[in-house]
């Protein structure tokens, strides 16, 4: 199995958070399958890869840590791929995810660690 995780620190009111989320996944062509205020799960939208390329991205929230300006989130996504290639279907979703988070301009990067 296939899994690549991050951790970001982002400078954005909690309350705004859980949608910037919705939307990043959104476009990099997931759907949301399960949203709480503390954890939000998608998949990748069926039709382009065989089924075990399909991507899940998972999204937690630290609710217990935030404050009212910064927020840590940690994401995982990952699929039923072996990763045998470096860049394997799962990593390019993750890099699309990783990416868009990176890029969303409804919020400030503090920190990011990929790992």
């Amino acid at each position: 199995m296939a899994r690549y995780t991050c951790s970001f620190i982002l400078a954005v009111p909690i309350g705004s958070l859980q949608q910037g989320i919705i939307e990043v996944l959104e476009s990099c062509n997931f759907d949301i399958v399960y949203n709480t205020p503390d954890n939000i799960m998608a998949r990748e939208i069926p039709g382009k890869v065989s089924y075990a390329k399909l991507a899940r991205a998972e999204v937690l929230i630290e609710r217990a840590t935030a404050t009212e300006k910064e927020v840590r989130i940690n994401v995982v996504v990952k699929n039923e791929e072996l990763p045998l290639q470096v860049e394997n279907h799962c990593h390019q979703m993750f890099d699309r995810v990783h990416q868009g988070i990176l890029e969303y301009r409804h919020w400030q990067l503090v920190e990011s660690v990929v790992g």
